[in-house]
């Protein structure tokens, strides 16, 4: 299970730790052994005992373990513990900045390197990492555009919502830079007067018309936003391909079945920036993005009041610093044997210790932040003793309803307990708080946490039904988790695991299923041929004769069909004497007989009769009924 994340300010001091303890150590141990070597040199071994009467070798190693733990104590507090925090409001000085990523199959072109989609991406986090100060937002477009995340000081929140980006987000294949440019102007609420810029990262392939697209832009000028194009690809450019979910690779291609070839049409993108009082900017050379801000972006007047919520942690140094100071404090009050037994002397330093031990605790016992958890429980933790922390998170989680953190330190301690239905109502009320939507780390641990729990909960089922429900809700936390952080190596195991878990008993209820049904018509098939034995056991020689008689006419029937002239002969035969009026009518009323060669020119005759079924070619876009040429890419 996984705990709340602790944060070190500098973690360096850590390093430092663990290599300091063995060597103050080893220190402390030689030169110790000088001493007693000294000792030995200047005083002979039979006056030694006499002499340091009184001194207990316990007591000295006992205060160097004291100075050893001080010294831990004091570099953990320089390497600025900190866990708990809260959100506080900082007002700052910034920009609205509109980031467009083209997002058409154009873009998959590899004339820039992964290629032109990603490296635009990768460009627009570089510009994120340079306007600190300013808020932000995405437009996905392709044939149609739509503001994928609003303007935000977020900078998680406009990470995730740019890698969401990918080819196929946008339905409506093609590129219109008109559609991204009226988008861009829905982001800016209306009367923000604010200065407004847009980075439009494309490769400048329009399919609008010019009129269409320059017009956008002088709307644009109008309503005070400044565009600023990057053109991705190469002027040279690359044709286009795609890779199934089979990773094959084929070609993209036009209506008449030519291989599409992309450009880069700078001219078209310097006109736009042009016209809104921008500039066009190539997606070459070491940082782009530099450039593009300090000379374009850097310049325009900033607004006075943008508001962003940052996460302050709590200092917690003050609990290591005391702790050292209190081994400081012992290690100098400890004497290094036991003392005479005089009473006022006993008496007045006992009265010293108590006011020294006073004075020092008084300086430990300062009010510190309060932390969300409980000091004992989260001892109990600490030390193993999962169901008395899971005891005090409960009652405290009861008081404060609404910190999720009690909820999960509630749940994840009673995982460790063993109580899973526990658990699952933790971490269930943990992720249900509002208050943890700011939280994603949170939110994150909350749900593989919870996926954990739910497969144990689903193992020990005999239900098939009820295991099987249990897994996949369990696959489904798997799943969210990984959304909010894909690094989760433990995450994508875990969820790889239970995924081959759950395929296994479906397979298992499947084999159980065929097996019932095969027993069950093995049976049904044993039941009829018991009924077949018992019917031919009872049926009479009368109704044997019956079946007989049956046969012998069956066989005379197909003899007759397959002697057609000895039939026609006896016919003839048979009609002999009779008057040639009864001859025709007998003709008309048998049914006629047809030949071989009579059957035979009737399946040619309705070849001719048949249609063929024509299916179109592949990868083909139907013609629009106006007769323009299709592009979506």
């Amino acid at each position: 299970m996984k705990e709340l994340t602790h944060y070190f300010a500098r973690p360096e001091f850590l390093w430092v730790l663990l290599l300091a303890l063995p060597l103050a150590a080893g220190l402390f141990y030689w030169s110790w052994r000088v001493k007693q070597k000294l000792i030995g040199q200047f005083v002979q071994a039979r006056l030694l005992p006499t002499l340091t009467v009184g001194l207990s070798p316990a007591r000295q190693k006992l205060r160097l373990a004291l100075l050893l733990a001080a010294l831990a104590g004091v570099l953990a507090a320089l390497a600025g513990p900190r866990w708990g925090f809260s959100w506080e409001e900082a007002r700052q000085r910034g920009l609205d900045i509109v980031v467009a990523v083209d997002t058409s199959r154009s873009m998959l072109a590899r004339d820039a390197q992964p290629n032109r989609l990603e490296k635009a991406k990768r460009a627009a986090f570089d510009l994120m990492r340079l306007a600190k100060e300013d808020r932000l937002g995405v437009v996905a477009f392709a044939g149609g555009a739509f503001l994928q995340c609003p303007l935000t000081v977020d900078d998680e929140a406009f990470r995730q919502n740019l890698d969401a980006l990918q080819v196929g987000v946008i339905p409506q294949g093609g590129t219109a830079l008109s559609e991204a440019i009226h988008a861009a102007l829905g982001a800016f609420a209306p009367g923000n007067n604010n200065h407004k810029a847009l980075v439009l990262f494309t490769d400048g392939e329009d399919h609008d018309e010019d009129s269409q697209t320059m017009g956008a832009a002088q709307e644009a000028a109008d309503a005070g936003l400044r565009i600023f194009t990057v053109g991705v690809g190469t002027a040279a450019g690359e044709l286009l391909q795609v890779t199934d979910d089979k990773g094959n690779t084929s070609f993209i291609k036009d209506e008449d079945g030519n291989v599409v070839k992309s450009h880069l049409n700078e001219d078209l993108l310097r006109r736009i920036a042009g016209a809104t009082g921008g500039f066009y900017l190539p997606l070459v050379g070491a940082n782009p993005m530099e450039i593009l801000y300090s000379q374009g972006l850097a310049p325009l007047p900033k607004s006075e009041s943008t508001v962003k919520l940052t996460r302050v942690y709590r200092e917690r140094y003050h609990w290591f610093l005391g702790f050292a100071v209190l081994c400081l404090a012992a290690e100098m009050l400890l004497p290094e044997g036991p003392r005479p037994r005089r009473a006022e002397t006993a008496a007045a330093a006992s009265a010293s210790a108590r006011r020294m031990a006073a004075v020092m605790l008084g300086m430990l016992l300062v009010p510190a932040p309060a932390r969300a958890s409980g000091p004992g429980a989260f001892r109990d933790y600490q030390s193993g003793d999962y169901q008395s922390a899971y005891e005090e998170y409960n009652r405290l989680s009861g008081e404060k309803t609404n910190d999720y953190r009690l909820h999960y330190n509630a749940g994840t301690s009673a995982y460790k307990a063993k109580d899973l239905d526990a658990a699952e109502q933790h971490l269930g009320a943990a992720l249900n708080s509002p208050e943890i939507i700011s939280d994603l780390q949170a939110q994150e641990h909350a749900y593989y946490n919870l996926g954990n729990t739910l497969y144990h909960l689903g193992e020990p089922a005999d239900d098939p039904k009820k295991k099987q429900e249990r897994w996949e809700q369990s696959i489904a936390n798997y799943s969210r988790a990984l959304q909010l952080d894909t690094n989760d190596l433990d995450a994508k195991n875990n969820l790889a695991f239970v995924k081959r878990k759950l395929e296994e008993l479906k397979q298992q209820q499947q084999q159980q299923k065929n097996q019932k049904n095969d027993d069950k018509n093995q049976d049904q098939k044993s039941q009829d041929q018991k009924n077949q034995q018992n019917q031919q056991q009872q049926s009479s020689p009368q109704d044997q004769q019956d079946k007989k008689d049956q046969q012998n006419q069956a066989q005379q029937k197909q003899d007759q069909q397959q002697n057609p002239s000895e039939q026609a002969k006896s016919a003839n035969d048979g009609q002999r004497g009779k008057e040639p009026g009864q001859d025709q009518q007998a003709a008309s009323a048998a049914p006629a007989q047809m030949s071989l060669q009579q059957a035979q020119q009737l399946l040619d005759a309705q070849k001719d009769d048949e249609k063929a079924l024509i299916f179109s070619a592949e990868n083909t876009p139907a013609k629009p009924a106006d007769g323009k040429t299709v592009k979506d890419w």
